[in-house]
């Protein structure tokens, strides 16, 4: 602290006036380096909250993403397995069909070969008749002659 000299009424009042003087403008520069402060803290305080609002939207959008993707997975697999069981029914389905055709067809074939069977019994019937009536016509031309 400064020290005073002395006069006649007390201190020196230029002196005085001077150290208020330089304590006023002190004070001031105190004061508005404060408040230059205070506003920067203000500003800083506002740019923080700006971005733990940028984190907290930013965390949001992740977690959307990965519920998003979660879901875009589980209606892939929902669908990959209704493709599969249609796939699985419709092959059942076309085997079971094939195999009806295959029996079809092998009833058909047994049918074509009893009645190839049974045409080649009568059509030897057919030959034997015929070829008794040439014996017997043979015979005939030998009693004749």
């Amino acid at each position: 602290m400064d020290k005073f000299n002395y006069e006649a009424n007390g201190y020196n009042r230029k002196e005085v006036n001077q150290f208020v003087t330089d304590v006023i403008k002190e004070t001031e520069q105190i004061i508005k380096k404060y408040q230059e402060q205070k506003k920067e803290i203000s500003f800083l305080k506002e740019k923080l909250e700006h971005y733990e609002n940028l984190e907290n939207t930013l965390k949001q959008s992740l977690i959307n993403a990965e519920r998003t993707a979660d879901n875009v997975k589980r209606l892939a697999r929902e669908e990959a397995d209704s493709i599969i069981n249609d796939a699985k029914h419709n092959a059942s389905r076309i085997v079971g069909e094939s195999l009806l055709k295959a029996r079809k067809i092998e009833n058909e074939a047994d049918t074509l070969e009893r009645n190839t069977k049974i045409f080649k019994r009568k059509l030897k019937i057919i030959v034997e008749q015929q070829l008794a009536v040439v014996d017997e016509i043979e015979t005939l031309d030998l009693k004749e002659s």
